[in-house]
C-alpha cells in the first residue's frame, strides 16, 4: 500500500541477520516497497545485497558527514555501479552544517568539500539519468538548504531532487517544487513540536511529496525514541492523511505515484 522512500537497512543499528525480518514486518504492515540508501562507499555492497529482495531498491552516494573519509574518486567508483538495476537514484548526498568539522578540518574546508561532492553527485546523476536524494541540516538558520538549492538550480533541467526529512517552511518547499523537485516527510511530522512542518505538509500539492522513515532514526509517535524501521511508516501515513483530510488509500495512491515517477524502479533479474 505504501512506499518507504528513505531508509538505511544496512545501518549498523540493524544486524545483517535481522534485515529479512525487518522487510517481512514492513510487508505485513502494508509497505510494498522500500528504498535503502548508502551513505559511504563501504556500505554500498551491503545495500545492493539487501536490494536483491524484490521489495527493496537501493540508492548509492556519499553522505555529507562522510565526505572527509571518502577518496577523491568516490563519485567515479559510484559511476561504475549506476547501471545495476537495483540502483534507483543517487544519494544520500547533500550538505550538513550541523556537525562541527572533525580534527584536521575547518568548518569552511569541510563545507566546501561537501558542496564539491554534491555537485559531482548531480553530474553523475545527469549522466546516469537518475535523480538525487538530498540531506540538509543546520545548527541554526537554513544555510545548508540555501546552498543545496542553489546547486540543484544549476542542474534541475536534467535531474530531479528530493529534499528528504524536510523540516522547512512552505516557502522553502515551494522553491524546491518550482524546480521540479520533491520534499519528503518522516517521523518528525508526528512530533508535538513539529506544527510548522505539519503546516508545510498541509500546503504541499498531491504529487510533490513522499513518505519516509529515515530508519533506524527518528521513529514516529508513539514509538519516538525507539529504533525506527520501515513498518512504522504507516504511522507517518496515518498522520498525513488526518492532516490533509484524505483517506489512507488516496494518500497511498499519490505518494506512491510520486515515488514511482521519481525513482523509476527498474525490473530486477538477479
Amino acid at each position: 500500500m505504501f512506499i518507504d522512500s528513505h531508509c538505511h537497512l544496512a545501518s549498523r543499528r540493524f544486524s545483517k541477520d535481522e534485515v529479512p525480518g525487518l522487510i517481512d514486518r514492513a510487508l505485513y504492515a502494508g509497505i510494498d516497497r522500500m528504498v535503502t540508501l548508502a551513505t559511504c562507499l563501504d556500505d554500498v555492497p551491503a545495500n545492493l545485497e539487501i536490494a536483491t529482495h524484490p521489495a527493496v531498491h537501493a540508492c548509492i552516494g556519499i553522505h555529507p558527514c562522510d565526505v572527509h573519509h571518502a577518496p577523491d574518486d568516490a563519485p567515479e567508483q559510484l559511476a561504475a555501479l549506476v547501471t545495476d538495476p537495483r540502483v534507483c537514484a543517487i544519494g544520500e548526498t547533500g550538505l550538513d552544517y550541523y556537525h562541527p568539522a572533525p580534527e584536521g578540518w575547518t568548518d569552511e574546508n569541510l563545507r566546501e568539500r561537501q558542496r564539491h561532492f554534491l555537485e559531482r553527485h548531480f553530474q553523475l546523476a545527469s549522466k546516469a539519468q537518475l535523480n538525487v536524494v538530498i540531506h540538509t541540516r543546520d545548527a541554526t538558520g537554513r544555510e545548508s538548504f540555501e546552498d543545496a538549492l542553489e546547486i540543484y538550480r544549476r542542474h534541475h533541467s536534467s535531474v530531479r531532487a528530493v529534499f528528504h526529512c524536510f523540516a522547512g517552511s512552505w516557502e522553502e518547499a515551494s522553491r524546491v517544487i518550482d524546480l521540479g523537485g520533491l520534499v519528503s516527510f518522516g517521523g518528525v511530522l508526528t512530533f508535538k513540536s513539529a506544527q510548522a512542518i505539519r503546516d508545510t505538509l498541509a500546503r504541499c500539492p498531491a504529487g510533490t511529496f513522499m513518505l519516509e522513515t529515515d530508519s533506524p532514526y527518528l521513529a514516529p509517535e508513539p514509538h519516538r525514541g525507539q529504533r525506527n524501521e520501515p513498518a512504522l511508516v504507516r504511522h507517518v501515513a496515518e498522520k498525513m492523511a488526518s492532516l490533509r483530510g484524505e483517506s489512507l488509500e488516496e494518500l497511498a495512491r499519490h505518494t506512491n505515484e510520486a515515488a514511482e515517477h521519481f525513482f523509476r524502479f527498474r525490473p530486477k533479474s538477479i
